[in-house]
Order: structure tokens, then sequence, then C-alpha cells
């Protein structure tokens, strides 16, 4: 059904690699920021394909196993039960590691053969190698200035994928969006984008993280329903980005100049 298709504005020729990639069954994967548009441009992709997608958000306690499968104790028996990675492989889904490098290391040494052109996985617990369905494929992504240094990927790892960056849409793109996605008036959607340029460029606050097209679109859909503009911006897109109160101040300040 045509309302269930995720909506999204491609901003370069993603959609064409990614369908290519597909075609020839190569792992790719996704850099860019937080809220950038990479989850919502894989559940795009995987609609367009007609795939079902699962998707894992690693963190630093995610592991193979978690990936793979495990034993468990039922009654009186050991079963063994697929993992999401195991059942994507061998039902031939789109699997996306969403920060993958977040994730522990021996998570990256389990994808590797399904990286290349064996695209298997060896699972020692059980002592075989599963090949993988045609129709599989794996997909991640890493927000590379992260942490920077701390959680990177190995060269030798990036270089299995086909790799695609994002970053945020133009501002004339950005505003499109925040009008479908959160009904906005087309003012109030450009005053949002404007303040969310503006707070990207002030590399000398040192954000982390900085405003993302997904906090804004949160802070549309609060205007929208009613929150007064101010107070909509403050808990949607500057609370969310730091707990520095100067930083806040500053932050509060510039909304209050801007909307």
């Amino acid at each position: 059904m045509a309302e269930s298709i995720p909506y999204y504005h491609p901003i370069g020729k993603e959609i064409e690699v990614f369908s290519h990639a597909y075609q020839n069954k190569l792992p790719v994967l996704l850099k860019g920021p937080t809220g950038s548009g990479k989850s919502r441009f894989i559940e795009y992709m995987a609609s367009q394909l007609n795939k079902k997608l699962l998707t894992i958000s690693c963190h630093e306690e995610t592991s193979s196993t978690d990936l793979i499968g495990r034993f468990i104790i039922k009654g009186a028996q050991t079963i063994w039960i697929d993992g999401p990675l195991t059942i994507a492989l061998k039902e031939g889904h789109i699997i996306y590691l969403d920060e993958i490098a977040e994730a522990r290391p021996d998570v990256i040494v389990a994808i590797h053969p399904l990286t290349d052109h064996r695209r298997e996985l060896y699972i020692d617990k059980l002592g075989e190698t599963f090949k993988a369905h045609e129709d599989f494929m794996l997909v991640a992504s890493f927000n590379p200035g992260y942490q920077r240094g701390f959680k990177e990927l190995k060269p030798s790892t990036r270089q299995r994928f086909v790799a695609m960056s994002f970053n945020y849409p133009s501002a004339k793109i950005e505003a499109e969006i925040l009008i479908i996605e959160s009904k906005l008036e087309t003012e109030m959607a450009k005053l949002l984008v404007a303040l969310g340029c503006k707070i990207r460029n002030l590399t000398e606050l040192g954000l982390t993280e900085t405003v993302s097209t997904r906090l804004l679109i949160d802070a549309g859909k609060l205007i929208k329903s009613g929150l007064p503009k101010r107070l909509a911006v403050k808990v949607a897109v500057v609370e969310p980005l730091t707990d520095d109160p100067q930083i806040l101040t500053a932050l509060n300040d510039l909304t209050d100049l801007m909307i």
C-alpha cells in the first residue's frame, strides 16, 4: 500500500547506487552524522525492493551471539535459536547494523565472510557453515565524526563495503522534508531550518552532536500540534544537544532571536 512507503527525499545518487549494490550482492556502508537520514533511507530502499528489513541498533554490549543465535534451555531440551543475522541470511532479508562501530569486535569478525565473495556465515556452536540466500543483503552504518579516533572502523573492514556518505540536506530540501513530515507551514519550516543551520555552524560550542533533521522534524510536530514555538524548539532541539548550562543559555538566546 502506498501509505506504508516511508518518505525519503534523495539528496544525490544514493538510490541508484544502492539498487546496483543490491543487484550485484554487495554490502553497503552508510556514513554520516546522527539524524542525517541513513535509517530512513534503508527503510525506503527495503520498501522499494519489497524486502523485509531487520534492524539492529548496535551498542557496546552487542556481541556476535546476539546476531548469530544461541542455545536456550526449553523444558528438558537444549534448542538452538537463530539470531537476526542468521534469519536474514537464511530467508533472504536485508539486515541493517546501525552504528556498527559501537558493537564488540567479535561482531566485525563474524560478518567478514559475509562481506566478500564467500557470502557465508560459520556458526562455531553448531559446527556449520551457511551460505547466504540469493536475496540477502548486509547494510551497516556508522558516524565517522563521533568520538573520532575512539570508535572507528578499520580500513580492512571499510574496504569490504560499497560506501556512501550522508550529510544534512540543503536548506531548501530540508525545509521540504519538514513540511511533509511535520505538516508545518512553509515559513515556519524555513525558520527552523535556518536555526538548525546556524547552530551547525557554531563549531566553537564544541557540541558532540549537532542539530539533525530528525530534531527539527520533532520540533515541527510539536509546533503543529499547538506547543508554543520557542518552547517546542527548546525541548526538541536545544535540550537534547547538551547539558552544559552556558551552552544551553547561548542556544536558547539564539532561538529567541531567530524564532
